[in-house]
């Protein structure tokens, strides 16, 4: 089998905040998106904006603010929704999260989360070899999260390889059409 090209800096170097890392201080809706979009570094094809986090709130995949100010737990939710947005649809993310809220505490969720996400994009990306081992707990809501967490794994990698191919052709392009000035 075809060993995917290296990884990034940005993969190797990848570690989302985990549950107790997060701002224990409410951020404002601006500061959410900015801080979101920092965790989520360089990887391709993420973005979270304010207008995006409200209509978040407005969908119920996120309980209103208090004090126009958003939790730790509305912080991992949302790092959650930034992810998982790539490749769900909205009413899946919102069926995932009941499921999440009704089987396991949020900071074990967010964290196994994170845990696992950050080894499957090491190994999607080729900067592993083996792939991250089968979880311990072979529930269905573990499963399906994983399948998750792959998926996503996947949709970025591939995200990132068609960024490459555009950026070549553009080049190609622009080289033909020097070429013919």
């Amino acid at each position: 089998m075809e060993r995917k090209p290296c990884c990034a800096d940005t993969i190797r170097s990848l570690h989302l905040p985990r549950y107790g890392q997060l701002p224990d201080a409410g951020l404002f809706l601006e500061q959410a998106s900015a801080y979101i979009d920092q965790c989520l570094g360089e990887l391709p094809g993420l973005r979270l904006t304010g207008s995006m986090i409200s209509n978040y709130v407005k969908k119920g995949l996120l309980t209103s603010p208090v004090r126009k100010q958003y939790n730790r737990e509305q912080i991992a939710q949302l790092i959650f929704i930034t992810l998982a947005k790539t490749v769900l649809s909205i009413e899946e993310i919102q069926l995932v999260l009941q499921v999440q809220q009704r089987t396991y505490p949020m900071q074990r969720a967010y964290n196994y989360f994170c845990r696992e996400l950050e080894q499957s994009l090491q190994y999607v990306f080729g900067c592993t070899p083996l792939p991250p081992a089968p979880p311990s707990e072979q529930t269905t809501e573990v499963l399906v999260l994983r399948s998750i967490i792959l998926t996503v794994a996947h949709r970025l990698y591939l995200t990132a390889r068609f960024a490459q191919y555009n950026t070549a052709e553009d080049s190609i392009q622009s080289s033909r059409e020097k070429e013919n000035l």
